[in-house]
């Protein structure tokens, strides 16, 4: 983004009250920065050069960057341009159209103001530049106003959320527990009070990961964290509404027939609303703190199979022996078998093999990823099998009216707010919408997502209503 106009026009200002300070490359900082402070004009030609360069490592990173200097150089500008279509990004310009009057009297109120002939120049400079600008190939030129930076989740949103208002497809929504705050006295509470509420705005399913301790990429070890089967078993009677289940469990933590015995529990006393999501297993450190082998992938493979082949006849009637290949239950006893005909497998993953698998066996596959990624999995798994296998899919998501706030508040302090921003695809309720419209047409059929801010359970529902059909 190029921000053009005179000295006292407001470019500052408005970039300051938009953007994060580091996504702003500023000519006046960088002077102060090689030279005695922002007004020391013999360290103009440095602090051009370190612009200069700033500029284009940023954009090679394909970074979001904001340049606030005059811009009233026509040469630089084009070579910006030039940059940023050489890394395949869109570049705006923004033109300051202050009215001269305005900048004078804001220049007057300055402690060390622009001299008044430099001021004109400026001002005369903005004039032929105002004409320029439409004809350079910015992907857009504006006025100033508010600019909001959406991640590239969204680019397709509006379109998206037209289609969802003309035609409307339908979507289930499942929210993923992967934290508990508040102090231990407070948990069971706490988890009764969500698990209402997500069920009050139109949750279909509440999951929680199956782990014995926080993991890195959401927390610390030490951090307060539910055993999974437990606390759904807690949830099945704190709700009425919705389908329960882990994302997902490993298949190393447990016996494998005891957790089908664990999940059929559930089901009966769920009123039938169990689901027995299961997956490879990857938290090596997790499997060493308590003691338990982590085998190598191939042998977890094995074991994953044999387990999707095991539970639905650990939940069927009889008690007849399974022998796979490295799973034998001489007696499948389960008794009270699920309510359900058939208590739902999920696998969690997206890799080919376990693509393959869950295509053999499963009623549904959890993916990852963007729409691409999703249309291109569920493709294959549609390749593999004629059997009505659900594609959905888990992402965090952070919603509100502020984005910009929310994202302020939550970020990690050092993290660049965009790449924040991204990382949690946050958006409006609208842009939310156009992102899911987005992946029920690649297949999805379930929207799992894990909510940063749980306070903004209010405007996950509004995103949930639009797909009631």
């Amino acid at each position: 983004m190029i921000l053009v106009g005179a000295g006292a026009s407001g470019k500052s200002t408005w970039a300051a009250e938009r953007f994060a300070g580091e996504l702003v490359v500023s000519s006046d900082r960088l002077r102060a920065l090689v030279g005695a402070g922002e007004d020391d004009l013999a360290a103009s030609a440095d602090a051009f050069a370190l612009l200069e360069t700033v500029v284009e490592q940023r954009i090679g990173r394909r970074l979001t960057t904001v340049i606030d200097t005059l811009g009233l150089d026509r040469v630089r500008r084009l070579r910006w341009l030039a940059l940023a279509r050489a890394a395949g990004m869109p570049c705006v310009a923004v033109g300051f159209d202050t009215p001269a009057a305005e900048c004078r009297r804001r220049n007057r109120g300055r402690v060390k103001r622009i001299p008044a002939d430099v001021l004109t120049g400026q001002l005369r400079a903005w004039g032929v530049a105002k004409k320029e600008l439409p004809e350079e190939g910015y992907d857009e030129v504006l006025q100033p106003a508010a600019v909001r930076v959406v991640p590239e989740a969204f680019v397709g949103a509006d379109a998206a959320v037209e289609r969802q208002l003309s035609a409307p497809a339908g979507l289930r929504f499942g929210l993923q527990l992967s934290s508990y705050p508040g102090g231990r006295a407070g948990l069971g509470s706490w988890v009764r009070e969500v698990a209402a509420k997500a069920e009050a705005v139109g949750f279909d399913a509440i999951y929680v990961m199956d782990h014995f301790r926080q993991i890195p990429q959401v927390g610390r070890a030490w951090d307060d964290f539910l055993e999974s089967w437990t606390t759904l078993g807690y949830l099945a009677a704190c709700t009425t509404r919705a389908r329960l289940g882990t994302l997902v469990s490993g298949i190393t933590y447990r016996n494998v027939a005891h957790l089908g015995k664990i999940a059929a529990t559930l089901d009966v006393l769920s009123g039938g609303r169990a689901v027995c999501g299961v997956g490879l297993a990857w938290f090596e450190a997790e499997h060493k703190a308590y003691g338990w082998p982590f085998p190598p992938v191939a042998d977890r493979y094995a074991l994953l199979e044999d387990a999707l082949q095991l539970l639905p006849v650990l939940w069927g009637p009889g008690n007849k022996p399974f022998h796979g290949r490295v799973l034998d239950v001489p007696d499948t006893t389960c008794y009270p078998r699920p309510l359900q005909e058939r208590l739902p497998l999920l696998v969690g993953g997206g890799g080919r093999r376990t693509l393959r698998l869950a295509s053999k066996y499963a009623d549904a596959v959890n993916v990852f990823g963007d729409v691409a990624a999703v249309r291109e999995r569920a493709a294959y798994v549609r390749s593999l099998t004629d059997r009505p296998v659900e594609i959905t899919h888990l992402s965090t998501t952070l919603v509100g009216a502020d984005v910009d706030a929310l994202v302020e508040r939550l970020r990690p302090r050092n993290q660049n707010p965009a790449r924040y921003a991204a990382t949690v695809n946050a958006g409006t309720v609208d842009d939310q919408i156009g992102r899911f419209r987005e992946l029920a047409e690649a297949g999805v059929t379930e929207a799992m997502i894990t909510l940063p801010d749980l306070d903004t359970l209010d405007h996950a529902g509004q995103v949930i209503s639009a797909f009631r059909l």
